[in-house]
């Protein structure tokens, strides 16, 4: 299943210097984010789907689990609308594998239509603004920004490693990237 090549453009954005702590906060994410994105950049179906490790991850499989985090931490822990995202008993890390049906242009949207609803409730909220988190304690908008660099930048960790094993692709941005 190789179909056609992933392109994404360098995006990467610098936290400021002098920012307000929101605005570095979200500035931080969109680095990590956008480092995600760029993982993927170059490489085909196939290579997006192929299991790197003895548990199955697979560089698209790890864009779709953080899709599926961003509307949960975001969107569910605030209150605010969300798509449905994969869930299966039988399956806890069902959010991490890529099903048959599901396309990477599906997965990449996903991640996208996550990245814009997250965007907006962190627009909307003030770093102080308390919701209520899956497990049910009560967390801070600062909390669930700080929780989603940290694994955001953790997951774009793995992809590094599996981006190296696919093709000797190495860097955390574009223009650290060699091959």
């Amino acid at each position: 299943m190789s179909g056609p090549v992933v392109t994404v453009g360098p995006m990467m954005r610098n936290v400021p210097y002098t920012a307000d702590e929101k605005t570095s906060l979200h500035v931080s994410l969109d680095r990590h984010r956008d480092a995600v994105v760029w993982k993927l950049r170059g490489l085909d179906d196939e290579q997006l789907r192929r299991p790197m490790t003895p548990s199955g991850t697979t560089l698209l499989g790890l864009v779709k689990h953080l899709a599926a985090v961003e509307y949960g931490w975001f969107c569910e822990t605030f209150g605010r609308e969300t798509e449905p995202f994969p869930s299966d008993e039988d399956d806890p890390d069902v959010d991490m594998h890529v099903l048959p049906h599901e396309t990477t242009e599906q997965i990449l949207a996903f991640y996208e239509r996550a990245r814009a609803a997250a965007d907006k409730a962190i627009e909307e909220a003030d770093v102080e603004t308390a919701g209520t988190a899956w497990h049910g304690a009560t967390v801070t908008m600062r909390w669930v920004l700080i929780h989603m660099i940290e694994e955001t930048a953790r997951h774009a960790g793995h992809m590094d490693i599996l981006r190296e094993l696919i093709d000797g692709a190495t860097g955390d941005h574009p223009e650290a990237a060699t091959a």
